[in-house]
């Protein structure tokens, strides 16, 4: 009885071990060497988990309202200051007192370690208008606080002075609206900190992808990869799978350090889903760049401006991908929001069939 012929040393069989699966861990362990890529996912690391310390902080920067134990004393002078005094006891974290001239307003606030005036409000009625002049600290570190807070008491004394005046008006100006009560906390968290976390690892992966083949096609490695039994499709959905794979898989992880950190985040299946689409688009994107534009540098230059009109053109959309993701976070998503999920699904979808289509006309031996 013959014998069977060894198999051919390097061979493998489809069934034990999937040469895409094989490529993607080769990827994803060449990533610890790339110090960027292992820096900004520490960075993000530290963002999710120290969530609630850094919203408290950023939040503090743009609104210091918010911040307890701090508060602003205003020197209001002028015939008007009455006005403007009563309008600044709505704006939490001001205390406005009465001075009977500019001069005694300003020397009050030159000699601010006596009286701790950090701010003067002059306010004076010419022409049955009332007009407001602020003087604040210059170059200070003080100063950003101090003028979010006058920021605040003048738009609360405008918000007064319509109201008081409409009775008198000959036609009725259109209504301000409704004035927010929700936390900045938490529209800080559900439209800025959540969409950072989902969507930066969704632009990371397709740089990776982009250098990572842009890399192997300058280098003359990729012809060293299909003399093994691979094909050129193989090669480019194993390095799809590990970049498109990392953002969700980051995404989960993020998600889960906001419960920790005590932020809900509900309809997290779609959320996986929003960014798993999103990920296999960029990254499908990113594959056919580099493979149209093999140079490194320009390959990289035409994924920066193509994600940026990527990015940009679904923020104009009144359901795009990023509300989408906050509404659906907050649980309070319709259809539009599930629809927006659906849309972005269809089109990574179509995205990796013309890569597909694309890869059957490259020809590699030409780079």
């Amino acid at each position: 009885m013959a014998d069977r012929p060894a198999p051919r040393k390097g061979s493998s069989d489809r069934s034990e071990t999937d040469p895409r699966v094989t490529i993607a861990r080769r990827e994803l362990g060449s990533l610890r060497k790339e110090k960027t890529i292992v820096l900004a996912l520490a960075l993000q690391l530290f963002i999710a988990a120290f969530s609630s310390f850094l919203v408290v902080g950023l939040v503090s920067l743009y609104d210091p309202g918010q911040v307890d134990g701090y508060e602003v004393d205003v020197a209001v002078t002028g015939d008007a200051a009455e006005d403007l005094i009563r309008a600044s006891r709505e704006v939490r974290g001001v205390d406005a007192q009465f001075y009977r001239s500019e001069e005694t307003a300003m020397r009050a606030f030159h000699e601010y370690r006596a009286t701790g005036v950090d701010a003067v409000l002059v306010a004076e009625t010419n022409d049955d208008r009332v007009f407001v002049r602020a003087v604040a600290p210059d170059s200070n570190v003080q100063t950003t606080i101090v003028v979010v807070q006058l920021r605040d008491v003048v738009r609360s004394f405008e918000r007064a002075e319509r109201v008081d005046r409409a009775a008198h008006l000959e036609s009725l100006p259109l209504e301000l609206p409704p004035e927010a009560s929700s936390s900045p906390y938490f529209g800080f968290t559900y439209t800025v900190l959540l969409p950072l976390l989902l969507f930066l690892p969704v632009f990371i992966s397709g740089s990776v992808t982009v250098d990572s083949l842009s890399e192997e096609i300058e280098r003359g490695t990729l012809e060293l990869l299909l003399v093994a039994p691979v094909s050129l499709s193989d090669v480019v959905d194993g390095k799809l799978l590990a970049a498109a794979g990392l953002a969700p898989a980051q995404a989960a992880l993020w998600i889960g350090l906001l419960e920790l950190n005590g932020t809900a985040v509900a309809n997290v299946p779609a959320l996986l889903a929003l960014v798993a689409a999103m990920a296999l688009l960029i990254c499908g994107l990113g594959a056919a760049v580099a493979l149209l534009a093999p140079e490194r540098r320009a390959a990289q230059f035409l994924y920066s401006v193509g994600v940026l009109f990527v990015f940009g053109g679904t923020t104009l959309l009144a359901n795009g991908p990023i509300t989408a993701a906050s509404r659906l976070a907050i649980d309070s998503a319709g259809a539009a929001e599930f629809l927006s999920v659906a849309v972005v699904v269809v089109a990574s979808i179509a995205v990796y069939g013309g890569v597909r289509r694309l890869l059957a006309r490259v020809d590699v031996d030409d780079r």
